[in-house]
């Protein structure tokens, strides 16, 4: 009940009357009133304990998420420097490895050079001595001819020996040919400079090399003004003689028509630099020979048909004016 009456026992909660017991007696209402007063004390002190429980376990799993996310951006961030980083060590080892290939090309290229100049100079004297010899056979024979009666015989043995002394000459111009490559080889950095253009140069090389294919090649030209440059005349010339000998061996080892052949020439500027472009449309390079075109000696040609230096004297020279290849 709500109200005392007589004969009522109290029944309290923390010090307050909540309410009346009556009925009963006195010792009997006493102890109901009292079993109810630990029920709502204990059921008071669970629901504190609940509400303390949820708001922790809430708070907790607040944090815990909060907690992972900034671990999972921390493990993003990670990742990225990681890869940057192995970006960078990368980049770092390929550098690396270009200068020790640069490294090791500019000492065996080095180390080739000295060889051919040596070479160069001991071959070239003994030839000038056969060269001249052989000049002066040739005179010789021309006296024979006048000296020696007329008789079939003797014409076929003349003839025959004339035949000689010209392959014995052509031997020897390749040779010194040969030689001079050399020479030019070993020694790209110690030409005379003088002031020169390059489409000059241009034409004489396509002059030489119009005349060493018999005027059979189509060669078309597109040569813009160009500026004066520095540099030796001789070597620039003999590159662009070199680049277009190679592309008249590709035209002449290609399966097409020879008709069909066609060289472009092509000059220009381009930014601060000049730009000369020399195209043809014969067999090309093959894949497997291409990290090799600029080793000193290597060639693709038949044996006796080239000396593999035109790539690389042509790559030296213009790297010897801050050019490319």
């Amino acid at each position: 009940t709500e109200q005392r009456s007589e004969g009522s026992t109290p029944v309290e909660f923390n010090l307050e009357t909540i309410g009346w017991l009556s009925g009963a007696s006195k010792e009997e209402r006493q102890a109901a009133a009292n079993l109810i007063g630990f029920i709502m004390m204990f059921v008071a002190k669970y629901r504190l304990a609940a509400n303390l429980h949820h708001d922790t376990t809430e708070a907790s799993y607040t944090e815990l998420q909060r907690q992972n996310e900034a671990l999972k951006a921390s493990e993003a961030r990670y990742r990225e420097l990681s890869e940057q980083l192995q970006d960078k060590v990368d980049e770092q080892v390929r550098v690396i490895q270009k200068s020790q290939q640069e490294l090791y090309e500019s000492a065996r290229l080095r180390s080739v050079g000295q060889l051919a100049a040596g070479v160069a100079h001991e071959i070239n004297n003994p030839i000038g001595f056969i060269s001249s010899n052989l000049r002066v056979a040739r005179d010789y024979l021309e006296d024979l001819r006048e000296m020696v009666p007329a008789s079939p015989a003797n014409q076929e043995l003349l003839d025959d020996f004339e035949d000689l002394l010209t392959e014995s000459m052509d031997g020897t111009s390749r040779v010194a040919g040969i030689v001079s490559d050399l020479k030019t080889f070993s020694s790209i950095d110690q030409a005379d400079y003088s002031v020169c253009n390059i489409n000059e140069l241009m034409q004489s090389a396509i002059h030489l090399v119009q005349t060493e294919y018999h005027h059979n090649l189509k060669i078309t030209e597109r040569l813009d003004q160009l500026p004066p440059v520095t540099g030796p005349p001789s070597r620039l010339s003999q590159t662009f003689f070199n680049l277009l000998d190679n592309a008249a061996q590709a035209l002449r080892d290609s399966d097409r028509d020879p008709a069909n052949g066609r060289i472009l020439i092509q000059s220009g500027i381009d930014g601060e630099r000049i730009q000369v472009i020399i195209q043809d449309n014969g067999c090309g390079i093959a894949e497997a020979d291409r990290a090799q075109i600029f080793d000193a000696f290597f060639t693709t040609r038949p044996v006796g048909s080239g000396t593999g230096l035109g790539l690389t004297v042509a790559r030296d020279t213009l790297r010897a004016h801050q050019g490319n290849l």
